[in-house]
C-alpha cells in the first residue's frame, strides 16, 4: 500500500522512487503514489520548511515538485531508450495559497519525443482545488551525455529492473 492506493503493477516504480528518494525529495517529505511512465502522482504535508515569511508555501516549492514529477515522468519514458533527462523550462503558475494540509501534484505527458518531452502539473489541497500548475519542457540525453562538465551517470528504473 502506498499513499492509500495500490501498488501491485510491475509499471509502477512510486515504491522503489519512495525507498530511494534524494535529498530534495527527503527535505521536501515528498512521497511517490503513483509513479509510471503514463503519470507521476505525489503527496507531501505541509510543514514550516515549506512556508515562506507570510506563511504560506513558498511558491518555489511548487516549482520544485512540478519539476520533479515531470521529470520523473519523462525519464522512466526515456530510460527505456537509455536516455536521462534534464529540465529545459519550467513555468510555475500560483492559483490558491495554501498554509496548511496534504498536498497532491498529479503530473501527465503532453508530447513525449525522442529528443524532448513536454509534461503538465496540477497541484491541488485536501479540498481538490487547484493550488498550482505547470508545464516542463524536458530534454533527452543520450548516454554518457556531459552536464555541467560532468557524464550523466543516473540510476534509471529501466536499468535496474
Amino acid at each position: 500500500m502506498i499513499g492509500g492506493t495500490m501498488s501491485d503493477s510491475p509499471e509502477d516504480f512510486a515504491q522503489m522512487l519512495n525507498a530511494q528518494r534524494d535529498g530534495w525529495n527527503t527535505a521536501m517529505g515528498v512521497r511517490y503514489v503513483r509513479a509510471t511512465r503514463d503519470e507521476v502522482v505525489v503527496e507531501w504535508e505541509v510543514g514550516p520548511q515549506h512556508l515562506q515569511a507570510y506563511g504560506i508555501v513558498h511558491g518555489g516549492v511548487h516549482a520544485g515538485v512540478i519539476e520533479t514529477i515531470t521529470s520523473v515522468g519523462a525519464a522512466l519514458n526515456a530510460s527505456a531508450r537509455g536516455q536521462s533527462i534534464v529540465g529545459l523550462e519550467n513555468h510555475t503558475s500560483f492559483i490558491r495559497a495554501v498554509r496548511e494540509g496534504t498536498l497532491r501534484a498529479t503530473a501527465l505527458p503532453i508530447t513525449r519525443g525522442r529528443r524532448t518531452q513536454v509534461w503538465e502539473a496540477t497541484v491541488t489541497d485536501p479540498e481538490g482545488r487547484t493550488v498550482a500548475t505547470g508545464r516542463v519542457r524536458l530534454l533527452a540525453l543520450e548516454a554518457d551525455a556531459a552536464v555541467a562538465g560532468e557524464t550523466v551517470a543516473v540510476k534509471t528504473a529501466a536499468r535496474e529492473s
